[in-house]
């Protein structure tokens, strides 16, 4: 049931494959935290600027869980998940790229329940 954001710098478009990303990033975290249910992942365009450069080439992910996950498997997670984009971003020059893994908070609720 993990929920996965994606943000990306709006640059990226047409040059990151985000359904290829995604077709591997989605199985790896549901297959890693062990999870059922139904998992979402979201991937939005950002007009933005890193480190003060105009449209420099960044991907940030979110992955958010249900509490009960150890530090340490949310850090291999994070790991496993950085080395994915860095597969993904391999030929783009300048890339930086992030990963949080959080829990969601204890206030989150899904329709219809499963």
């Amino acid at each position: 049931m993990p929920h996965i954001d994606i943000d990306y710098a709006d640059t990226l478009s047409g040059v990151l494959d985000l359904p290829a990303l995604v077709a591997e990033l989605h199985p790896l975290v549901v297959e890693r935290v062990d999870s059922v249910g139904v998992g979402k992942t979201f991937c939005r365009p950002s007009a933005a600027f890193v480190d003060g450069a105009p449209g420099a080439p960044f991907v940030h992910v979110t992955v958010g869980l249900l509490a009960g996950r150890t530090g340490g498997a949310k850090a291999r997670l994070s790991e496993d998940v950085l080395a994915l984009l860095g597969k993904h971003l391999s030929g783009v020059e300048g890339a930086t790229y992030s990963v949080e893994v959080r829990d969601l908070d204890p206030s989150y609720r899904l329709h219809p329940t499963h």
